[in-house]
């Protein structure tokens, strides 16, 4: 025989000899009853505890039953009341389920009626629970909008992404290279009310000053020597959706007074037209640098930064959060073994306390790609410490610069032109911690030639 379940009850009645009764009746049962005889000190009593039941009679005196049903259900949806009442008309029972209350049941009330309609509300509540830790389940395992983790870090960020997400504020999204910021703009669209419309993204410091206009607010016809068609820019194409803006921090000052003036009067005048077209768009922008310590450098508008700034969301470095490591690790091993067709299937513990214990420069995305290099040179079914060797030797890193001179001594020494320029942009680009402008500055190139270049040498062969 299944055992009836019992619960945390709350009894609310103005009637001192109904409250009794109902209380008497239900612990004879075997729950756990707490007695209110106001809707005030009802309100008061779910902020301490956790009713899985509620019952309150139709009149509390100058109070109603349906209102605190109400107030009650707007805090916890989840909540099942069963409402009390002598009144046997229709209307009081239709008011009833109309408030939200789960069951309806007339006074006198019945011992027998009152235990089977507070067993029902119990089973509907544990019902409730379990769907919602199942869903909760399911989501953590697929990840939130593809963001995988459960530490404490990764859940604050995606309770506010729940919150920001429906609102039309611009968010900045902040974090360290390779940390996910474009994943957690899509999961801010995807969350919102433009999910059904287009994601647009794209990479400020990608295109040199002119083609990064174009692309933002098109151009017109003739516009500029390549302009054989006119082009809307991404702007309107990013219409009832949301236009995503990575290393927005990399954006020239010129560019900077037009996206101002743009989301100001949310328009947009394509290159070589007079005319301004309005856009709905939403704007999420991210970057990895100290866009304050910036604009105090005058490097960055500080208008614009309160403009894009509304609210800022910070991606956790992957050192911050390590218990995601394994979970993250996984996830990566699942894809790669499946797109590889290789029969890796798990990652042993020696090294997933190898993979914990590494400090991840590159973060998530550096996870990812030693995992898939991993299963692309492994032999056997599982990933262990000597798979990940390579990676934490740092032979993967490209090649040091030269030690002064830069121009090798022996023969044997000697290399190509491309290499020996591979190396020192990758010198340059360290010392000035990675800011590519500052780069373009020291080694004579504009910013559309060093792009160039780097796109070149990452293609050569290793």
């Amino acid at each position: 025989m299944i055992e009836a379940p019992r619960g945390h009850v709350l009894v609310v009645d103005d009637d001192e000899a109904d409250l009794d009764r109902t209380i008497r009746a239900l612990r004879e049962r075997g729950h756990t009853v707490h007695a209110a005889s106001t809707a005030s000190a009802a309100i008061d009593a779910t902020l301490t505890v956790d009713f899985d039941v509620v019952l309150t009679d139709l009149h509390l005196g100058e109070n109603s039953g349906l209102d605190l049903c109400t107030e009650l259900l707007r805090a916890r949806p989840e909540l099942p009341i069963l409402v009390l009442t002598a009144n046997t008309t229709l209307t009081s029972a239709i008011d009833a389920m109309r408030s939200g209350a789960f069951d309806y049941l007339l006074k006198p009330i019945d011992a027998d009626l009152l235990g089977l309609a507070t067993e029902r509300a119990l089973k509907h509540r544990h019902l409730a629970l379990e769907v919602s830790r199942l869903r909760h389940d399911v989501e953590a395992a697929r990840g939130f909008e593809g963001i995988l983790g459960s530490s404490v870090p990764i859940r604050l960020l995606l309770e506010r992404i729940t919150r920001i997400a429906p609102t039309h504020a611009s968010v900045l999204v902040t974090g360290e290279s390779g940390t996910g910021k474009e994943l957690v703009a899509r999961a801010i669209h995807a969350r919102s009310g433009r999910a059904n419309g287009p994601f647009v993204a794209l990479n400020c410091a990608a295109l040199p000053h002119e083609l990064l206009e174009s692309e933002l607010f098109g151009h017109a016809r003739g516009a500029f020597t390549d302009a054989k068609v006119a082009r809307k820019g991404l702007f309107l194409e990013a219409d009832r959706g949301t236009l995503f803006l990575d290393e927005i921090g990399e954006m020239p000052l010129r560019t900077q007074v037009k996206l101002l003036r743009a989301l100001q009067e949310r328009t947009v005048r394509p290159l070589g037209s007079a005319t301004e077209i309005p856009f709905d768009a939403r704007l999420v922008t991210a970057t990895n640098r100290d866009l304050a310590a910036d604009v105090a450098a005058r490097r960055f508008r500080e208008d614009l930064y309160y403009r894009i700034n509304v609210v800022s969301l910070h991606v956790p470095a992957l050192r911050d959060r390590v218990g995601d490591v394994r979970a993250l690790a996984e996830s990566f091993l699942a894809r790669f073994s499946e797109r590889q067709d290789h029969r890796v299937r798990t990652i042993s513990p020696a090294a997933v306390g190898a993979l914990m214990a590494r400090a991840w420069p590159g973060n998530v995305r550096e996870l990812e790609n030693a995992v898939e290099r991993a299963v692309s040179m492994s032999e056997s079914d599982a990933l262990d410490t000597l798979d990940f060797a390579e990676d934490a030797a740092g032979r993967s890193e490209p090649p040091p610069p030269l030690a002064s001179p830069l121009l090798p001594e022996r023969v044997e020494d000697l290399i190509t032109a491309d290499e020996q320029e591979w190396r020192y942009l990758q010198h340059v680009l360290a010392k000035l911690g990675g800011n590519k402008s500052r780069a373009a500055e020291v080694l004579g190139y504009d910013r559309r030639t060093l792009h160039r270049k780097l796109l070149r040498a990452s293609k050569r062969p290793s």
